[in-house]
């Protein structure tokens, strides 16, 4: 059955839309003809307008073979623009929005220059909104990139809007295409239907390619390493600090917390009552909570440097955490003290046999990550109050051999090649290296031969080396738990607790072996290493895209995420780093120089 084009059908006339431009040219070359030339001319386009489709097709064949050489050559190059269908308009709306979703940004952007049509529909929010949800928060799996997070209600109630404005759209295209009923001498009608027609809201939030606009130059910075610094200087080492949108407080070596204002660089006011160096401090939008050597952890007003209580603690406070009922500290006697507000009680969980540098709770799964000087990062679940988890065990392969710094739990949806377990090292030719899947260098990406040789290898035997890894880590685990003079490591653990949605999938681990690890919680196995600082990691930060560390090297490093890639590596601090912070378009490093460095990629005319 033959197939026919919706300008053509054998059972109804022609339907396409003459050129008006082309049909006032032909007019006047018509015109400077003589008369019966005109007259014979027009007999025959008028016998081509009224002959079949049958017909007319053999009428051209007939005419193209009389045809000569410049003359085809002229046809055709006619025909390059006369077949060319305008689809966008010619499909009904949500189809085209369909199609257009399926663009990239820059494709979309150049889809938007082709006529005012097309721009309507390619600069609308549905087709842009499809493209933040795909990037915003997190990697796209096909492009690469990522972009900052905005706002998950506003996305909800656009995506409402854009739901409206869809169904309106097809509605007006509908009634373009209706045949018109009502004629002019019948106001009546008209004004009525005028009067239906609901009143245009004026727009209150930004078009969503705006928002795209924006964060892909944020995120376009963060990867070029364009920025412009701040610096907040202070009269002693920095040991801890984090900021928000609007402050920066920094913990100092003297016992004194310091609140800036981010914008103006000014120093808001100063918290002093430590008796020793600050080495741990949180804050959210009502408290800040400090931990010191003096073994007192303080809960203030930051706003108005009003002291609002204090917890006393069993021994010099290393590192500290928070959420809305719970306050943790690890101390220097390797004790890890939770005091719970909304059942008023305090205890304690002993596990680690030197002192605990860092605790990260994770409220969701009522759990707690700690690492510590003995070299270990344990899991603990705060509804037992037991350990169901240890990783970097003092004497496997693939532990950690110096103390623990940091621990950093996150959510990760895929890691680049598979995940397995490698090293990302600044030697791509390396023996070691090269056959790896995880062989990320510095300066550029893997191999793409090499990346496709071994996928179809690492599917098959993905699920086989999981389910393997799974029962060999369950088997260390009792043996640990045979072993273990405390009597709880592995006592609780469980196949439940490796699986469970509620908790992050990996842990980040920074230590003085100046190395980062990335281990995966749900089978406890070493995902990859991170290579590239010549001395100890004191601290690391981490979204859903880079991974920024801080090491005694006085060097502070941007990582990706997913493939484990270092994309920069700064050395303004003239000391070593103690601190990092890290939001969607900023960085702060504190050091030992009395200096906070803030780098801020939301300038969009900085340069490096």
């Amino acid at each position: 059955m033959q197939n026919y084009c919706y300008r053509h059908h054998p059972d109804v006339s022609c339907n396409r839309q003459a050129d008006a431009k082309q049909m006032e040219e032909i007019q006047d070359s018509l015109n400077q003809l003589d008369k019966s030339d005109q007259e014979a001319i027009s007999h025959v386009w008028s016998i081509f307008s009224a002959a079949p489709a049958s017909q007319r097709t053999l009428m051209l064949k007939g005419l193209l073979a009389q045809c000569c050489f410049p003359q085809l050559s002229q046809v055709a190059a006619m025909l390059d623009n006369a077949i060319r269908l305008d689809f966008i308009t010619a499909l009904p709306v949500e189809i085209a929005f369909k199609i257009l979703t399926y663009l990239d940004s820059s494709s979309l952007c150049r889809a938007a220059m082709v006529s005012r049509a097309w721009k309507r529909m390619a600069d609308d929010d549905i087709v842009w909104h499809r493209l933040c949800e795909q990037h915003i928060d997190k990697k796209c799996t096909k492009c690469g990139w990522g972009l900052p997070l905005l706002e998950k209600k506003r996305l909800r109630e656009s995506k409402r809007a854009m739901e409206l404005r869809t169904q309106q759209m097809m509605q007006e295209q509908q009634q373009l295409h209706q045949p018109q009923t009502h004629n002019s001498s019948s106001p009546v009608s008209q004004s009525a239907s005028t009067s239906q027609e609901p009143p245009k809201k004026k727009r209150k939030t930004r078009p969503w390619k705006e928002v795209y606009a924006e964060r892909y130059i944020v995120e376009a910075n963060w990867r070029g390493g364009r920025h412009r610094s701040a610096e907040f200087v202070h009269t002693s080492p920095v040991l801890c600090l984090q900021f928000d949108e609007q402050y920066l407080i920094s913990g100092t070596s003297i016992g004194i917390a310091y609140i800036w204002d981010i914008e103006t660089g000014k120093l808001v006011r100063k918290l002093s009552a430590h008796a020793g160096p600050i080495n741990a401090l949180k804050f959210d939008s009502t408290k800040l909570v400090t931990g010191s050597t003096d073994k007192i952890i303080r809960i203030w007003n930051y706003k108005t440097g009003a002291s609002m209580g204090t917890f006393n603690s069993h021994a010099s406070v290393q590192a500290l955490d928070f959420d809305q009922t719970l306050i943790v500290s690890g101390c220097a006697d390797g004790m890890i003290r939770i005091w719970d507000f909304k059942s008023k009680t305090c205890f304690t969980l002993a596990g680690h046999r030197e002192a605990v540098t860092s605790v990260r709770l994770h409220s969701e799964s009522s759990t707690l990550f700690s690492g510590s000087d003995d070299a270990t990062v344990r899991m603990w679940d705060l509804k037992t109050r037991k350990c169901v988890n240890e990783f970097s065990v003092p004497g496997s392969s693939d532990a950690h051999v110096a103390q623990i710094s940091c621990v950093l739990p996150l959510f990760i949806d895929h890691l680049e090649n598979g995940g397995e377990s490698g090293s990302c090292t600044s030697f791509p030719d390396d023996e070691n290296n090269k056959n790896s899947m995880f062989a990320v260098v510095d300066e550029r990406d893997p191999s793409p031969s090499t990346v496709a040789a071994t996928a179809a290898a690492q599917d098959r035997r993905r699920s086989d080396e999981e389910e393997e890894a799974r029962d060999r880590f369950n088997s260390s685990m009792i043996n640990r738990n045979n072993s273990d003079s405390m009597g709880i490591v592995g006592k609780y653990f469980s196949a439940d607790t490796l699986v469970d949605p509620r908790h992050p999938t990996h842990i980040l681990t920074g230590s003085l072996d100046a190395t980062i690890k990335m281990w995966d919680i749900r089978t406890g196995k070493l995902v990859r290493t991170l290579f590239g600082h010549i001395e100890g990691v004191w601290a690391l930060a981490a979204d859903s895209f880079r991974v920024v560390s801080a090491s005694h090297d006085k060097t502070v490093k941007v990582w990706d995420l997913q493939s484990g890639r270092n994309w920069h590596t700064f050395h303004d601090h003239t000391g070593p780093v103690c601190c990092v912070g890290l939001s969607d378009t900023r960085m702060a490093s504190g050091s030992d120089d009395c200096r906070v460095l803030m780098q801020c990629f939301d300038d969009f005319g900085a340069q490096k």
